[in-house]
């Protein structure tokens, strides 16, 4: 499929979806059910107002969704209690599957909640939001409703950076820019159709999710594009304008940490396809510093991308949703 052809097709504007009663009908006339997965952890300021706007208005105005869960990765501030006491179901990701160990990163909540959830469709919204919206969820859920041969949604939008006279629009997507689209430009060009392939809010179909691995932290959103893609091509994924997202931006050392453990994963996926044959053992050590009395110290960091196998490939899992 040609760039500018899937640009035309299969790219929305959540505004398209507005009929919140006929998305809905549509949803129950293929007897699908949707879960809501928001990864947790010291979110305490956020998620209330994420809780109370989708069970207000997408539970009890519009069933579109059947479940909302936060799955938590052992907050330290009220993040749980404020998520339950909005009437979310609150899961500490490390007592699901216990059998398979305690690992930490917003991977392995994702990964867990297509276990513990029992959506077709599962939308994961992140929980630093500031402007949350309905349209995070519909605008990214209708297109797999509407249209059964799309698998993927990812959400773009507008994510303005914080500066000394206000907000600038346009802003945002750092790391896309300087590391994911131009190894895509390089090795998958077709992917750098999309125009936010980070974006933490996404809408994937179970039939997807529990069939491709899972990075454990950073990487989790550059292997599902490239898994996806590989397994169904680009016709499955699509992309939903949400037009505009605020949040708290990281700082260029956090983010130095982000691709880091994006490049091992993109590494990995490269290797395994054969697109650049073996790899020499690669090193997990990544090296910042900072200057302490004028002396450069350097801090030496260790990342390693680890894995989550496909869920499917799990007993336990396949146990419950009763597959042979």
């Amino acid at each position: 499929m040609q760039i500018d052809s899937w640009l035309n097709s299969n790219t929305f504007h959540h505004s398209t979806f507005w009929d919140l009663s006929t998305l809905v009908q549509e949803k129950q006339k293929q007897k699908l059910k949707i879960s809501l997965c928001i990864p947790t952890l010291n979110e305490e300021r956020t998620i209330g107002k994420e809780i109370v706007i989708f069970t207000s208005e997408l539970m009890q105005r519009y069933p579109l969704l059947d479940e909302i869960a936060v799955i938590d990765s052992d907050s330290s501030d009220t993040t749980r209690e404020v998520a339950a006491a909005f009437g979310a179901q609150v899961y500490l990701s490390r007592d699901i599957l216990p059998v398979y160990g305690e690992k930490r990163g917003k991977g392995e909540n994702l990964w867990k909640a297509i276990y513990q959830l029992e959506g077709d469709i599962l939308v994961y919204i992140d929980a630093d939001i500031k402007n949350i919206h309905p349209r995070f969820v519909y605008g990214l859920v209708a297109p797999l409703i509407y249209r059964p041969e799309i698998q993927y949604v990812k959400a773009f939008y507008d994510r303005p950076l914080a500066a000394s006279q206000g907000t600038r629009p346009s802003g945002g997507g750092r790391v896309t820019e300087i590391l994911i689209r131009p190894l895509f430009s390089l090795f998958f060009p077709e992917l750098t159709a999309l125009i936010q392939p980070l974006s933490g809010e996404y809408a994937v179909r179970r039939q997807v999710l529990d069939k491709i691995p899972f990075p454990i932290g950073y990487g989790v959103e550059t292997s599902h594009l490239i898994d996806v893609y590989h397994r169904w091509g680009l016709g499955a994924i699509a992309q939903t304008d949400l037009d505009r997202r605020v949040h708290r931006n990281q700082h260029t050392r956090d983010l130095g940490k982000m691709a880091f453990g994006i490049l091992q994963t993109f590494l990995k996926r490269v290797e395994a396809l054969g697109i650049l044959g073996d790899l020499p053992e690669l090193s997990t050590t990544l090296r910042q510093f900072q200057v302490n009395n004028n002396i450069f110290e350097e801090i030496p960091l260790n990342i390693t991308e680890e894995e989550r196998p496909p869920m499917v490939d799990i007993p336990e899992y396949r146990k419950k949703f009763k597959i042979s």
